[in-house]
């Protein structure tokens, strides 16, 4: 407390720079520093000529110099813009900051940016959505027998990934030790889920096939499925966006998943949450979520033996099996 008291004295005794002046770098002599070393064009997104905190911090306090800005004052500035234009908030708290914080650096003023407490006067921003590129479900069929064409540890992967609905990691990662085969069961650790819970993955036959195929590129004693150039680390994930690069799709690799739920939607009548079970998603509503106790197991052996079948090209029972899904299982 004394140290901040004897910096504010310090501050008020020397001429301090006014917000916008600091911002727009116009003060470097009488700064004694070199602005272009600031970096205040590293709050600007790529293709954008102008950062946006003139046209939303400088109304409220860019003719006050940089000591005199306090939480509530920068609180103000952004609440109008916070939810609404949420990026755009981001980048103005972020220059904010970074003028503050150099101010404090350089004398102007007692203390650094007050970001952490502004974050807790304001609302959570919703979460930025990702949408990745995702090949259409009608033509997954062909994809796969188009790759099929090269056997590869990597097309054999991605085929394990499309026909299990499974991210890349959990692909990537698969341990001999994890596959039950016979069973037709595949248990995938919670180390390796997003979620952190062990994952019970059914195999259609079209997926045990694959992994009989995997066992040509077993390595010695190695426990990894698809083992990469190093056999002790699995297979890269680049070595899956390769596959994919190669034949020029414009797709990802996790958009595969998306194809899924999207086959599962429009061809099929099993309910969605058994879709979302079968790719490990969490139950978004937290009573639903208290209360639902079960893996729709045996539902999910019922979707993805149809979905192994579509992707092989065959006619899978789609309706009906549903309907024996919803009778028979739990």
């Amino acid at each position: 407390m004394a140290k901040n008291s004897r910096k504010s004295a310090i501050c008020s005794s020397r001429w301090v720079p006014l917000c916008s002046t600091a911002s727009r770098s116009k003060c470097g002599a009488k700064c004694g520093v070199k602005w272009s070393r600031v970096r205040w064009g590293s709050s600007l997104r790529p293709g954008s000529d102008r950062c946006p905190s003139p046209a939303y911090a400088f109304p409220a306090f860019g003719e006050r110099p940089v000591n005199a800005i306090e939480g509530p004052t920068i609180r103000d500035v952004l609440a109008p813009i916070w939810l609404s234009k949420p990026e755009t908030a981001r980048r103005v708290r972020q220059r904010i900051a970074t003028v503050l914080d150099w101010a404090c650096a350089k004398g102007f003023r007692a203390t650094e940016a007050p970001m952490r407490s502004i974050a807790k006067g304001l609302p959570r921003q919703p979460k930025k959505v990702q949408h990745f590129a995702a090949m259409s479900y009608a033509d997954v069929p062909t994809f796969v027998e188009k790759q099929r064409e090269r056997e590869s540890v990597g097309r054999v992967a991605l085929e394990a990934l499309i026909l299990t609905a499974g991210r890349s990691g959990e692909i990537r990662g698969a341990c001999w030790s994890e596959l039950e085969l016979q069973n037709r069961i595949w248990s995938v650790p919670a180390e390796r889920m997003k979620m952190g819970r062990t994952h019970l993955v059914p195999l259609s036959d079209a997926a045990v096939a694959v992994f009989e195929r995997a066992k040509a590129f077993k390595v010695g004693a190695s426990d990894l499925v698809f083992p990469g150039q190093n056999v002790k680390r699995p297979l890269s994930d680049m070595t899956l966006l390769k596959i994919l690069r190669d034949m020029e799709l414009g797709v990802t690799v996790h958009g595969f998943r998306s194809a899924f739920r999207d086959w599962v939607a429009e061809q099929t009548d099993y309910p969605g949450e058994v879709a979302e079970a079968a790719l490990a998603h969490a139950v978004s509503n937290k009573v639903e979520a208290a209360y639902r106790r079960t893996d729709f197991l045996d539902k999910r052996r019922l979707l993805m033996r149809d979905g192994g079948a579509f992707v092989c090209g065959r006619e899978a029972a789609g309706k009906d099996v549903a309907g024996e899904a919803d009778n028979g299982a739990s």
